[in-house]
This record gives C-alpha cells, structure tokens and sequence, in this order.
C-alpha cells in the first residue's frame, strides 16, 4: 500500500517518511474481533457549545464547579488581570426576545464564569436566543493562550460572552449522557469555526485554494504574525476588552499559505453565493471571493466508499432548501455545514452525490424515517437544520436539545439498535470559555473542549470517560471498525496527540464495554 499524502507533504504539513511510519502503526493493526459487533455508527453534529457551557458540575467530569472563581480570572490585551468583565456588546438577548437583558443589564459583572440562568442573575431559560460569538481560526488560538485559557473575553466580539454558562442538568441529553457515557476531554478536531470543524469531521484537513493570491480570493488572506498563530493587532484596535472589540490589520478566510481556515462557501448548490449570470444554477459564482474551488483531498467518505462500507450524510432540510430556498428563522439552513458538498467527488450530477448527500428532511424527518424502518446506512452523519442545532445566535438549547434526545429514542427502538453506537457531539465551542486546556497538538488543532456522548448498547452505563479525544477520534473509530486507510491528518494527529500526551488520541472505544467472544 502506497504512504500517500504527497500533496500534504508539498505543503509541509508531513514529511512522506512520517507518513510510512505512522500508517504502519496501531492504525493499520489488525482490528480484534469484539469490535466487528458494532455494525451501525451514527455520528449527530450539533453547534457551537463547550463543555462548561452546558456540562458544569455534572457528576464524575472534569468540570469548574465548587473551584474557587479566582482562577479562572481573564486577562486583557495587554495581559493584565481585568478588574471585572466587560459588558456583552449589544445585549446578552437578541432584538426582540421578551424580557431581554440589554448591554447595560450586563455591565460590572465580576471577573468569573457567568450562569446565564441563575434564577437571581439574569434568569434566562434554555428556551432563550443569546448573543452569538467569534468562533474563528486565530482567535481561538489567541484565547486559549498556550492552554491558559485566560483570553476569551481578551480576543471576542462579545464582551463577557464568552465567560456564560447553564445548568445543564434540565437538559433532557443531560439524562442520556448520564445512562450511557459521557466523555468529558474530547476536544474540537481543529481551532475556529463551523467551517473547518465540518471539514475536519470529513478529512481531517485544512481545505486548499490554490494560488489564491492571484485569485478573486486574494482580499480574504489572513494577515498573521510571524509565529503563525495569531492575527496583527491594527494601530486603532482598542487596548482593552473593557473599551470595545479589537480589531485586526485582516481576519480573513484563508491563511497566509492559502488554506481555507474560517467560513468558504461551496462552489456547490445549495452555497451561500449564487450562481453567476449565465452559469448552471447547479454551481456557485467562482469569482466571489468566498467561493471555495471544488476540492480534492481524500475524505472519510472515500475511504468507506473503497471497502464497500455503505455511508450517508443526512442534512436536515437539504431538499427544501434546494427546492424552495433558504428561510429564517426555520428551517435556517447553513450551507457551510455540508463538508461533502465542497468536493469534487460529489458534484451535482455524479452518482456519489445521489448515493452519500441524502435529505434528512424538515425537522429530521428523513432521517428519521429511516432510523425507524432500520434502513440506515452503516455509517451515518447527521446533521440538524440550523433552529434545532443548538448555535448561539440563530438558536436555542432547548429546541435542539429535544430533537437531539428525540433522535436518541428513536435510535434505541430501531430494528439496527443491538449493534449501533451513537456518537452526539458538537463541531466546535462556538467561541465559548472552557477550563480544560487542549493537548498540543499540530498545526490546526485541537482546540477548545466540548461534549461528547457515546450512546449504545456496549456503551458503559452511567460512565465517564476521561480518554484525550478529539473530532478526528471518530474518524479513527471508522478506520479501525471498517479497515480503512487512514486518512493523512488523522495519522499526523495521532503522532501529535502521542507526543503530547503519551498516549494515543483515543477511539472512543474507552466508552464500550464488548464482550470478547461473539458477534
């Protein structure tokens, strides 16, 4: 078998040798038995919230509750201690949510973490529309400072923001996570947003755009300082959180070296650009600047697809959207979040986009549908439509709280449920603060912690994981379970997580218990 990642290795993100060595390690063992008896995984992708923010003080996890505030004081720009948190720019509530808590409401907070619905705070249930965040490749970078995480209010667009927190424990997946297991240091896959985190999730890689210098993409080049990992400051920034946003020479959408780090939109329908005068409407305008060119690295979809391994990504209101246009506030569909829609491989008219690109209907109905007619593939993705999906913003908890805990109980009645496992996880922390410092890792991750929940029938009961994981540990699952060749960036993170940690980036199967014997 071939090392591959030759076009990686150009850009220097693995040097070929490393590449041999690693594919001829724990990743390209010979999977045991027991394993083989899952034969259905499910992967539900939610947004933008860190572990903190919904999982303080639950039972058994590495959590902030009963340690003393002080600690997690944040600093300013310049690095001292702040002698409180700013304001939420804006309001904490959006326009026209009754009851809303203004900018004013939220001045002089003290310089901690924040309950959101502290019934002798600010009182905001989980049903609320709140402020959203930066969630941005450099500056989740910036924020966790070196594993401090002592900069998130430092480098965000929100003011106190990011310090929030809920009671999660009246979350209904609060009570899934306490029956089956919950693992409490997995991290997203790569620093930043939506974007790159579905990416990651597909091919554990930082998307390309060639020579985008001399491209229509040139004006959304980062503008980086010589570390590589942090934005230049502009002259008329504010010099303190406590005066305002700061600002920066370029927050782009690409890095220096030209890959796609913050929101690109695909050159596919349905895109966030469309089509231009005279084009098929099937595509995207490729002069609009934002415009991703189809991209051709290796995904975990075709890895499956070269074992035979049926797979299918479910995008909640991906056919009403084709057909009727997007619409807010439902189904408020984000194109963005469709990581096999920017492919090559699955271009409109290719017989793989019918098979893997699937319509999980208005509020899940599709996937659902098949959930309960035990006609899922052996791997699928799920992806919530944008009002059930939990992101700060555009969304509530609640709301995709219940859909998700919905999901859970259709899942645990389906014909395929005795040999299913269930990963609900959340693609990024959506710019929100978290205690637990991230593993160093490469050059794009891992970055802030979030929740993650393993649900199956071999998942240990009312158990929590402490294993160091990631986004790419689903993937490692996937090319253990089903013998795939390992994806370039899943071998580069294993290295690094390896070196950091001594072990391993684990493969969620610290959560089973399978007997040994049987399938």
């Amino acid at each position: 078998m071939a090392c591959g990642g030759a076009r990686r290795s150009a850009r220097g993100l693995l040097a070929p040798a490393l590449a041999c060595t690693m594919l001829a390690g724990p990743l390209h063992a010979a999977t045991p038995a027991p394993i083989d008896q899952i034969r259905n995984v499910v992967v539900i992708f939610a947004e933008n919230r860190s572990f903190d923010n919904l999982y303080n003080g639950f039972p058994g996890a590495d959590t902030f509750a009963g340690q003393p505030p002080a600690r997690f004081a944040q600093r300013d720009r310049d690095g001292s201690i702040m002698r409180e948190l700013p304001p939420v720019w804006g309001g904490l509530t959006g326009r026209g949510v009754p009851d809303a808590v203004t900018q004013a409401m939220s001045a002089h907070l003290p310089n901690q973490p924040f309950r959101v619905d502290d019934p002798h705070g600010f009182n905001v249930p989980l049903s609320t529309l709140t402020h959203d965040l930066w969630h941005r490749f450099y500056e989740n970078q910036m924020q966790i400072n070196g594993g401090r995480n002592d900069m998130f209010v430092a480098w965000a667009d929100s003011g106190a923001m990011p310090m929030s927190y809920w009671d999660g424990s009246a979350m209904r997946m609060w009570q899934v996570a306490r029956k089956y297991t919950m693992a409490d240091h997995f991290f997203m896959g790569a620093f930043g947003g939506s974007f790159l985190n579905h990416q990651w999730l597909a091919c554990a890689c930082a998307p390309y755009y060639p020579q985008a210098d001399t491209s229509p993409a040139h004006p959304v080049i980062s503008v980086v300082d010589a570390g590589g990992r942090a934005l230049v400051v502009a002259p008329n920034s504010p010099r303190s959180a406590l005066e305002g946003v700061p600002k920066f020479v370029r927050d782009g959408n690409l890095t220096p070296d030209f890959h796609a780090v913050n929101t690109m939109q695909p050159a596919y329908q349905p895109s966030g650009n469309p089509a231009a005068t005279g084009q098929d409407a099937r595509f995207a305008d490729p002069t609009v600047a934002t415009t991703l060119p189809p991209q051709t690295e290796a995904t975990i979809g075709d890895r499956l697809s070269e074992r035979g391994i049926t797979w299918a990504w479910y995008a909640g209101a991906w056919q009403d959207v084709l057909d009727h246009g997007n619409h807010y506030p439902a189904p408020d569909f984000q194109y963005h979040h469709q990581p096999y829609n920017y492919y090559l491989n699955y271009a409109p008219g290719t017989q793989a986009r019918q098979a893997h690109l699937l319509d999980g209907g208005l509020a899940g109905a599709g996937f659902i549908d098949a959930i309960d007619h035990g006609s899922l593939p052996q791997v699928a993705f799920y992806k919530p439509q944008g009002n059930l999906n939990e992101h700060s913003g555009y969304a509530d908890i609640q709301s995709g709280d219940r859909h998700i805990a919905d999901l859970i109980e259709h899942l645990e009645k389906s014909p395929q449920w005795p040999h299913m496992l269930v990963i609900v996880t959340y693609d990024e922390n959506g710019g929100l603060w978290d205690h637990v410092a991230p593993p160093a890792g490469d050059r794009w991750g891992p970055g802030s912690r979030i929740p993650a929940i393993i649900v199956s029938p071999f998942a240990r009961r009312g158990y929590v994981d402490h294993t160091v994981q990631d986004t790419t540990s689903i993937l490692k699952f996937l090319t253990e379970r089903f013998h795939l060749r390992p994806l370039d960036g899943l071998t580069v993170r294993d290295r690094a997580i390896q070196a950091a940690t001594g072990h391993p980036l684990g493969d969620l199967t610290g959560a089973l218990n399978l007997p040994s014997t049987g399938k």
